[in-house]
């Protein structure tokens, strides 16, 4: 993609128009695929079980489909939020059946939605990254300013004991200065590749210091 193709990323109006013309695939990374970073950090996970029955956020939500999945497993409180209101109704309409899913019209940069201290376990697969472009040794300032105003904001509405699930592309070099640069979290990462194909990473954040 071109500088100006990435800059549009962060922009509703680009996934308004890109939703409009397409529905139903992952951007990357499969449900199938994260099976065993939700299995480690979710399923099996004191507290975040189904019977549990943990609020899990879904940031730039997308027409992705692991809110259904999860759904299917059992988990009956789901928030997901995206800032383009093409994607918030083809969803809707898409999964109305599934009672347990709400479909939001929200920017993650600034979740006035959603309350303090409320969310069990927020998930992110490529929103943070869709607000990186430029250099990745050095962020332009809008790039620092976006991606901290969002972590500032999941960390608002996170419960102090909730967990942050961040899978990304991005090498993570480039990506621990950004994800923590206020020192609001401690973060582990995890390798989500297998024989054959480009490497992903699962991180798991939390708040720092709790």
């Amino acid at each position: 993609m071109t500088l100006s193709e990435d800059q549009a990323l962060s922009d509703p109006s680009y996934w308004d128009e890109r939703y409009s013309n397409s529905l139903g695939h992952e951007w990357f990374r499969a449900f199938d695929d994260l099976k065993p970073f939700f299995e480690q950090n979710l399923f099996t996970t004191p507290g975040l079980t189904p019977k549990d029955n943990p609020v899990i956020l879904h940031l730039g939500s997308g027409d992705s489909v692991i809110p259904v999945e999860l759904a299917s497993r059992g988990y009956n409180q789901q928030k997901c939020v995206d800032f383009s209101s093409a994607v918030v109704q083809l969803m809707k309409e898409k999964h109305a059946e599934h009672e347990g899913i709400e479909w939001n019209l929200m920017d993650v940069r600034d979740m006035k939605g959603v309350k303090d201290c409320s969310i069990d376990v927020a998930f992110d697969k490529g929103t943070l990254d869709a607000m990186i472009h430029g250099s990745p040794w050095s962020p332009p300032q809008k790039v620092k300013d976006d991606t901290g105003a969002y972590l500032r904001e999941v960390h608002r509405v996170l419960k102090d004991n909730g967990r942050f699930l961040y899978v990304t592309f991005r090498q993570p070099h480039f990506m621990k200065p950004l994800l923590n640069p206020e020192g609001l979290w401690d973060l582990e990462m995890q390798i989500l590749g297998d024989s054959g194909s480009f490497d992903y990473y699962g991180y798991l954040i939390r708040k720092a210091g709790v």
